[in-house]
């Protein structure tokens, strides 16, 4: 009897887990799916995947919000903000995602919520956090810039003239040892595309040419990455070798 209720008892906790992990991954793709991509201090990719943009996040409002200046902290209260909006979807994000803790912001202006500090990295002076949707600066507030479904959201530590930001394009799937073109392009602060030149892609055999392409040969599935000088990093292009895929 006693081994039928620890049985019993080890699949009641089996099935609660379930349950939780269930929850968590409903939590994360609720609503119309958009992809966010997070670059902190000096490049460095923080987060890169897909949340879903629906419903209300809060957060509490942090005293240590100070980026702006002495005194311009938050109050401590919570605040809440549409989750289909880029500073939602931000906030979604750093509830599942470990490198985008803590998020602090101000609600010490008139104009909106001032975003101060993500994953731990605060904004300064000559470095705020510089919001992009869809390649193009939007030039509002993250709480009321909305995003819907496909959107491409990227929030990037950047100092004043914006950097342009990198965009690299490849195959899903190629052939073990068999080269593959690449193609990066690099984007202004109105989002007007143009070839990029000079840039470095994991994997290539030498920088993209005036036209902005590379050629890449792979032995295994990797994620490539463009960069270049100061210009914000590129989305990680999943490649595939023979069917094979790298892990999420």
């Amino acid at each position: 009897m006693p081994r039928l209720v620890s049985f019993r008892l080890a699949a009641a906790c089996a099935l609660a887990l379930i349950l939780v992990f269930s929850l968590s991954a409903v939590a994360v793709a609720k609503g119309p799916v958009a992809d966010l991509r997070v670059v902190g201090a000096g490049g460095k990719v923080l987060s890169e995947t897909s949340f879903g943009v629906a419903g209300q996040v809060s957060i509490k409002t942090s005293s240590q919000a100070t980026c702006f200046g002495a005194g311009t902290g938050g109050s401590g209260k919570s605040v809440k903000v549409k989750g289909a909006t880029a500073l939602g979807m931000l906030l979604r994000a750093a509830q599942f995602t470990a490198a985008l803790k803590p998020v602090s912001i101000s609600d010490h202006f008139d104009f909106g919520l001032a975003l101060c500090g993500i994953g731990g990295t605060q904004a300064t002076k000559s470095a705020s956090w510089y919001l992009k949707v869809n390649h193009e600066n939007p030039e509002l507030g993250g709480e009321v810039v909305e995003v819907g479904a496909g959107d491409d959201v990227l929030w990037a530590l950047a100092g004043f003239p914006y950097p342009k930001e990198l965009w690299l394009s490849a195959p899903n799937n190629v052939q073990a040892e068999q080269p593959f073109g690449v193609r990066v392009f690099a984007y202004d602060d109105k989002g007007k595309r143009k070839p990029a030149a000079g840039v470095t892609v994991s994997g290539a055999s030498g920088p993209t040419d005036a036209s902005g392409r590379a050629t890449v040969t792979l032995g295994k599935p990797a994620k490539l990455i463009a960069r270049h000088g100061k210009d914000l990093p590129s989305n990680r292009e999943v490649v595939c070798v023979g069917g094979k895929c790298p892990p999420k």
